[in-house]
């Protein structure tokens, strides 16, 4: 079988996560971080570019791997309209509308960075499984206000290859299975998974379903319009208060569930009440997927930052088990998301799209 090496680029706030695989192996990686008076430097995201990109280059230039033996670039894919699932070609096209987009999001400098890159080196430049990723049905955008629609903003990249695991787990192909999969971090999304396309799911971005670490999650109506109006907080503040400034980080100070678990040994009774709210509503966004296939789940997954807290997992898993087989993936291995997104096209396993907005 041929060998493929692919350079995968994950952008983050305050890093950027970089790892070559051959194919399906990672034989280098790196986690630059990037200081506050470093990004002090730059007005916006997009303004970043030139800086991170030389970071990446100074990197291939010392490593052991010559540049020349890439095969493909793929990066995190970042704030486009919304797509199928799947790897898709970057394209001038693509790179002006995410440098010119007002809805600025660290994982859009991803298909910029593969693409200035790859055009230097004569290879080709992909993303795969952006947040905007939409295959909902129109049945679950419906809400009580014409005027407002449920939208896909979700863990896309980690669901999809967490789906792919499990459905190899169970030997059955992603495309033939159902599975509610409930990826936890900073933000949490459940997503029903019905034979390989993601038909419903709650916007983690903006702040629907579970409340989590720092989202505030769903908030009762009436109150939530009364607490808005009240003319205490300005829009902004407002939004940070459901995003970034919600959920746990609201009641207890801190964003950090390890955090809260010594809170929850050291006897604090506020802290212990959050942590099982917290697993409790996770149970219960899993428990809504079901109806949606009538039931027919072949298993419910747990993964992201949170599925590494064994007892977060089996306060969820004695709730929801009723419902199918629960299989826990922690963690979210993006890079090798992307390079087996990547590696998918490069051996003709799977066609890249092109994004069009």
């Amino acid at each position: 079988m041929k060998s493929y090496y692919i350079l995968a680029i994950n952008p983050g706030s305050t890093s950027t996560k970089i790892g070559i695989f051959k194919n399906t192996k990672m034989i280098l990686s790196e986690n630059i971080s990037h200081s506050v008076s470093e990004l002090s430097k730059f007005n916006s995201i997009m303004e970043q570019r030139e800086f991170r990109s030389e970071i990446v280059l100074d990197f291939l230039n010392d490593c052991e791997i010559p540049v020349s033996k890439l095969d493909a670039i793929v990066g995190r894919g970042g704030m486009l309209t919304p797509m199928r699932s799947g790897t898709y070609n970057v394209n001038e096209v693509m790179i002006s509308f995410l440098i010119n987009n007002l809805l600025e999001h660290a994982s859009s400098l991803g298909a910029i960075l593969a693409y200035k890159i790859a055009e230097s080196i004569g290879v080709k430049s992909y993303i795969v499984d952006p947040v905007v990723v939409d295959e909902m049905e129109d049945i679950a955008k419906v809400t009580g206000i014409p005027e407002i629609q449920k939208i896909s903003i979700f863990h896309a990249l980690n669901q999809k290859a967490a789906a792919r695991e499990a459905a190899k787990r169970i030997k059955k192909r992603y495309r033939d299975s159902n599975f509610i999969v409930a990826h936890l971090g900073g933000g949490i999304t459940i997503g029903i998974h019905k034979k390989g396309s993601v038909i419903d799911v709650n916007n983690g971005l903006n702040g629907d379903g579970p409340f989590s670490p720092e989202r505030a999650g769903s908030i009762p109506t009436w109150s939530l319009v009364e607490w808005a109006t009240t003319g205490l907080y300005s829009l902004p503040e407002l939004k940070k208060k459901v995003t970034g400034k919600g959920g746990v980080v609201a009641h207890l100070g801190t964003n950090d569930m390890r955090e809260v678990k010594e809170m929850v040994n050291r006897g604090d009774k506020r802290a212990a009440i959050i942590y099982n709210a917290l697993g409790y509503n996770v149970a219960k966004g899993i428990g809504a997927m079901a109806p949606v296939v009538k039931g027919k789940v072949d298993a419910v997954i747990l993964t992201g930052g949170l599925a590494f807290d064994k007892e977060l997992m089996k306060m969820i898993k004695n709730r929801v088990k009723y419902i199918a087989p629960v299989i826990v993936l922690p963690g979210e291995d993006e890079l090798a998301a992307l390079s087996n997104g990547g590696l998918r096209v490069l051996r003709g396993e799977e066609k890249p799209k092109n994004w069009k907005p």
